[in-house]
């Protein structure tokens, strides 16, 4: 290969052409050759028909000369990209990646709250498998939640919610003893391979300014990004979302941590303007911000959770009423809200924060979606069947099963709505969205991640083919249980697992993002007793 690269600096493209022509040479027949598509790799810029060679899950050619494969994937007329990376799925289950993979994810990681144990929720998704490559961050509200219950923490979604109505670990100062406690168990889930810290602040506003400061100084310790829900949902002050987005913004600040923020359209709720610009001020002083948002414009959590209990926390979201909340596909009323709060305080319900058929309302969605240098993720929850999950092995999706449709549409509806609809973006910009970007922002702290979101040699073999014209979002608020169509092909590691726009359910492809286990603690300067 030297004496195609020669000794001068290589440009990146020509350097991804080099390589390709090489391993034209090296492999007689490749495992699959996916032929004469609209390649699109957001990293190197490129944009244009090419041919790409698959052989051992990895990408080992992309070029303009023909290739031979045991099996042919004819893209003409078709975009050819990298798989797309969520970095919000809490779904993590083999429906829950079955779906996504039909709206072009092939990695979904659950970073804003993740799991705890670490090992024991990695052990577990290796037991079943996935059809997609999964991964969590530490979740600290679990920490929280085990220390001020007195009990252990339990690897699924789940015991989380049976915990909303215990009202201490979400309104309470930690004591000292507490809060080493709360830092021990997220350290250990670091050591054991955790992508990060999820903190859910929104959840646990009363916790202290100290706390997450401290939790904010392990992660840097181990240069590993905190993934945060800000503590308030409120467009008034005190207590505003512009000041909890301040919060996180001083944690970075202090600490050097890594920060990034998640759902920058539900918590900037309508004061986009003045909270992008603290979050571009923090970026262009150097600071370590990132951000996410879903093209909708409601949201979904607990009905029960923090930020719908208080004095005056309708006006603080925009004048909210029991009708702006949908359960089970129905708008409440007020005597049905009152009672799913007190009785079914987990109860899973959509809230629409935007009103997206009013101009203004879509024109705020449309800033936080666009932020500069944001990634589209979708907060995708699990299916529900009433108030039980969806048989993890059920296929295909249930009609009747629940959930927000962003769980199944929301990169289709990014692609149809910014790419074709409006063109605010172009491919190559919306693409890098949903991949390359997320890859970038998790790289430095996820070795994997560096052979994630490209079309290059050396990259692992995530590929999506689809057709722009077609892809479409098809679920929605009233009927969510509808997957997403236009992807013709979806590729997990370099094995089909969406071929010919059919999901294959005889394969599991997908393979943990995780980080490597640490045996000894990272010694730091982060003010935490080891």
């Amino acid at each position: 290969m030297s004496n195609l690269i020669g000794s001068k600096p290589f440009p990146r493209l020509a350097l991804c052409m080099a390589v390709s022509l090489w391993a034209q040479t090296a492999f007689a027949a490749l495992d699959i050759a996916i032929v004469g598509g609209r390649v699109v790799d957001p990293e190197s810029g490129l944009d244009a028909v090419r041919n790409v060679g698959i052989e051992d899950g990895r990408i080992v050619a992309v070029s303009s000369e023909p290739l031979e494969a045991e099996r042919i994937i004819d893209a003409g007329g078709r975009v050819v990209a990298p798989g797309f990376i969520d970095m919000h799925a809490h779904g993590q289950s083999i429906l829950g990646g079955r779906v996504q993979a039909l709206d072009g994810v092939t990695t979904a990681l659950d970073l804003e709250a993740g799991s705890l144990p670490i090992a024991d929720f990695y052990a577990q998704a290796g037991i079943e498998g996935r059809p997609i490559n999964y991964g969590v961050s530490v979740n600290w509200a679990y920490a929280r939640i085990a220390v001020f219950q007195q009990t252990q923490p339990e690897a699924n979604p789940g015991w989380f919610f049976e915990h909303f109505g215990s009202l201490e670990w979400q309104r309470d100062l930690a004591d000292d003893t507490q809060l080493q406690a709360v830092s021990d168990m997220v350290e250990q889930g670091i050591r054991e391979g955790g992508l990060g810290v999820g903190v859910l602040l929104g959840y646990a506003p009363g916790t202290g300014r100290h706390e997450y400061y401290q939790i904010s100084a392990l992660a840097a310790d181990y240069d590993v990004p905190t993934f945060t829900h800000a503590r308030y949902l409120s467009m008034i002050e005190p207590e505003s979302s512009f000041e909890a987005m301040a919060e996180i913004v001083a944690a970075a600040a202090g600490t050097g941590v890594q920060a990034h923020i998640v759902h920058l359209n539900s918590i900037s709720l309508r004061d986009i303007d003045a909270i992008g610009a603290l979050l571009a001020g923090a970026r262009e002083r150097g600071l370590r911000i990132s951000t996410e948002a879903y093209p909708y414009g409601a949201g979904s959590t607990g009905i029960g959770a923090a930020m719908f209990r208080g004095p005056h926390w309708r006006e603080r979201i925009g004048g909210a009423t029991a009708a702006s909340f949908e359960v089970d596909g129905e708008r409440l009323d007020e005597a049905r809200l009152a009672q799913l709060q007190k009785e079914q305080p987990g109860k899973e319900a959509v809230i629409h924060f935007l009103e997206t058929e009013r101009a203004a309302d879509q024109a705020y969605l449309d800033q936080a979606v666009l932020f500069p240098e944001g990634v589209i993720a979708s907060d995708g929850m699990g299916w529900m069947a009433g108030d039980k999950p969806v048989t993890d092995t059920a296929w295909p999706l249930p009609p009747t099963a629940r959930n927000h449709p962003r769980s199944a549409g929301a990169y289709s509806r990014f692609l149809r709505q910014y790419v074709r609809e409006s063109e605010k973006l172009s491919l190559l910009e919306a693409i890098e969205r949903v991949s390359y970007g997320p890859a970038r922002i998790l790289q430095d702290a996820v070795p994997q991640m560096r052979r994630k979101g490209r079309i290059q040699p050396g990259a692992d073999a995530d590929i999506v083919v689809f057709d722009l014209a077609e892809i479409t979002d098809n679920a929605t608020y009233a009927e969510p249980a509808q997957v997403s169509t236009g992807f013709d092909y979806v590729l997990v590691n370099g094995v089909p697992l969406v071929d010919g726009g059919r999901l294959d359910t005889a394969v599991l492809p997908g393979k943990a993002i995780r980080n490597p286990v640490r045996d000894t603690p990272v010694p730091g300067d982060s003010g935490v007793r080891r």
